[in-house]
């Protein structure tokens, strides 16, 4: 019963704020000349290993205080659903979007597909804990439709820093038509909009297709070559498909995976994705870091992030399952 009565409220909510804040705002994508990035997979509640991977990471200390300078955090989605402790990890990832920006670096946090579904009314995944973390059902949904929702909303879908392009679970072939900016303005229009049959929903869309994660690494390579080269890009970082063993690359190094498990009902370990000057490197806590075996691909060509002169590929429309 407050499953459906929350889909219909907050639809109705996002339709409301949507006449209020107007269409979806385009907002920088796209860094360069950017040192030092720290890309974290999903969360899913799991606010211990969050801040236990962090901390491996150098880019908070021991009172979750921003130390990372101008060190760029990269978090790919998944904040929500499963574990109890979502609000605390949106709180932090808060705070230190404030503190990052102020010593010269940045916070990213992306929009996954727990998000979209989430702020499109769909609970199949939010435990009776995450909701009593926000003191029940009814103050769970009216923060996703103010403060979390909004937050989320602001946020990007994909980011491109130097010559890697980050995304919740891949873009194939099928949307890489699109601009990383169009994509980005899509997804949140449909979030703003209460668009349940767009692109954030579309199961062959960035915050859903495991293609690349799990397709024929062959077949995998070549896609990527393509979709790459259109954004200017070397390689690609995803999240959504878990890996327990850590982080791992494919498709000749184009694809780096970073969804490690890490909530504690998946048993992975508190790792993440550092890239160092342009190298690659496994971080995981306490105090390990193992550099990544990766193949160079080619030199990235190709136009930038946003390719006017390319029109979008209709999306496939098809709703989450």
């Amino acid at each position: 019963m407050w499953k459906r009565l929350a889909r219909v409220w907050m639809l109705g909510a996002a339709a409301a704020a949507l006449l209020l804040i107007g269409p979806a705002f385009a907002q920088q994508d796209a860094w360069t000349g950017v040192d030092r990035i720290v890309a974290v997979g999903d969360v899913h509640g799991d606010f211990d290993q969050f801040v236990k991977t962090l901390r491996a990471a150098r880019v908070i200390d021991e009172k979750n205080e921003w130390i990372g300078g101008k060190t760029h955090l990269v978090q790919v989605g998944d904040v929500l659903d499963r574990g109890p402790d979502s609000r605390k990890a949106m709180d932090l990832l808060m705070k230190l979007e404030e503190e990052a920006s102020k010593a010269g670096g940045a916070v990213h946090a992306l929009i996954g597909n727990h998000e979209a579904m989430v702020l499109l009314g769909d609970w199949r995944y939010v435990s009776p804990q995450e909701e009593k973390a926000f003191g029940g059902a009814e103050p769970y949904r009216e923060a996703m439709s103010a403060k979390y929702g909004r937050w989320i909303r602001s946020h990007n879908a994909v980011v491109k820093i130097n010559e890697i392009v980050f995304v919740h679970a891949g873009i194939t072939l099928a949307f890489a038509r699109r601009s990383i900016t169009e994509i980005n303005q899509a997804v949140r229009e449909d979030l703003e909009k209460g668009n349940e049959h767009g692109i954030a929903m579309d199961l062959s869309g960035p915050l859903w297709d495991r293609t690349l994660a799990t397709g024929d690494e062959d077949e995998v390579s070549k896609e990527l070559e393509e979709v790459l080269k259109g954004y200017g890009a070397r390689r690609m970082v995803v999240g959504h498909t878990v890996s327990t063993q850590g982080v791992s690359a494919r498709a000749g190094g184009r694809l780096i995976r970073i969804d490690v498990g890490m909530f504690s009902g998946f048993g992975g370990p508190a790792a993440c994705l550092v890239v160092e000057n342009g190298t690659f490197y496994e971080v995981r806590f306490p105090d390990t870091k193992r550099k990544l075996p990766l193949e160079a691909p080619a030199p990235a060509r190709g136009p930038a992030a946003s390719r006017p002169e390319m029109q979008d590929a209709p999306a496939a429309g098809r709703k989450a399952a």
